[in-house]
């Protein structure tokens, strides 16, 4: 299957149909001698960059708690892994959303048929009655959020109510693109994993699986190399307009504070007005740049400007998924980001 075709569907697996993981071995093997201890934390925090597999590593760990209930047994303390076989009951009702035992916070649509923005209380609130109700199946329930940076903040003292007191045999398994924000009583409450980044090959290899592309794809190769060990952001390069739109976004940032309007334009023309994948490839272009000026305003100490970066970055933020969950034009939110961007670096 070529890079383009892929593109075009959308084929990209979830997380939880994703049997395999790819690198993050330590992390794996944590979770798995916590699980074989049986004294494992009631919550963990999986943080990282987006796209590296924190969801995948989380679902993989769901399942195997899921198929193995009792710690102790031969098969759990054999285990060299977390994988569960895709033909098992388990992982195949975790793959259809369809395991009574396994609870999953995610952003979801609203009246309209739009998704939200952010997970609202209302949502979390369903964990009481999940951890709370007559089990429907024996032993573990785990609960994922996916991803905790989404909760609104009702959302997030509600999650911390349940986390404070936790029910016998339950696991929280929360995912967070940036751990550092996360409500500091949370992070309290949980065992926190941090994800680094992919090796190319890894991100190669990931990628594949998810999308039935050949691994020998040159396109992959020249994603991947791109993705900053990133599996979200080399799928999204994928087809090689992503790609180029990403460096044309490049070039512009490294004009700032002064940027051509006409430029911005030409940018806000070529993410047309439904292309998911462009303004993904133009938001993480801007999250590249942003994470390296904050890198070099660390080295530099420079906290005033490492603040107002951050406070922008969270506005650029909010003004995509808008942009993305109501279809809004593109050349607007072009024009906001530049010029917030701007006003940060004069």
């Amino acid at each position: 299957m070529s890079a383009r075709k892929v593109e075009r569907e959308s084929a990209a697996r979830h997380p939880r149909e994703t049997p395999d993981l790819f690198g993050h071995r330590e992390t794996e093997t944590a979770l798995l001698d916590a699980y074989r201890s049986g004294r494992i934390p009631h919550a963990w925090l999986i943080g990282g960059a987006q796209g590296i597999g924190k969801a995948t590593l989380a679902y993989r760990m769901a399942r195997f708690v899921l198929a193995f209930r009792n710690p102790k047994s031969s098969q759990v303390q054999q285990a060299p892994t977390l994988r569960v076989d895709p033909a098992d009951p388990v992982a195949r009702q975790v793959a259809a959303g369809a395991h009574g035992g396994l609870l999953v916070l995610e952003r979801g649509l609203n009246d309209r048929g739009v998704m939200r923005t952010v997970i609202t209380v209302d949502e979390t609130r369903e964990t009481i009655s999940f951890f709370g109700s007559t089990a429907a199946v024996d032993g573990w329930r785990v609960c994922i959020v996916d991803t905790v940076d989404e909760l609104n903040p009702n959302a997030a003292n509600a999650l911390l109510k349940i986390l404070e007191e936790p029910p016998q045999q339950s696991l929280f398994l929360l995912v967070s693109h940036a751990p550092s924000r996360v409500l500091p009583t949370i992070l309290s409450r949980c065992r926190k994993l941090l994800l680094r980044p992919l090796e190319t090959d890894d991100v190669v290899r990931a990628a594949a699986a998810a999308t039935d592309i050949e691994a020998d794809d040159p396109a992959l190769a020249e994603a991947a190399a791109a993705s900053e060990g990133s599996i979200g952001r080399a799928l999204s390069l994928l087809g090689g307009d992503a790609l180029k739109l990403q460096q044309r976004t490049a070039a512009l940032l490294a004009t700032l504070p002064s940027v051509d309007p006409r430029e911005l334009h030409a940018l806000g023309e070529a993410l047309g007005t439904s292309d998911r994948v462009a303004l993904a490839a133009f938001i993480d272009g801007i999250d590249r740049w942003m994470s390296e000026r904050m890198r070099m305003g660390d080295a530099n100490a420079n906290l005033p400007r490492l603040a107002r970066l951050a406070e922008v970055w969270e506005k650029i933020v909010r003004a995509a998924r808008d942009t993305e969950a109501y279809n809004l034009e593109r050349k607007p939110l072009v024009f906001s980001v530049f010029s917030m961007l701007a006003d940060a670096t004069r």
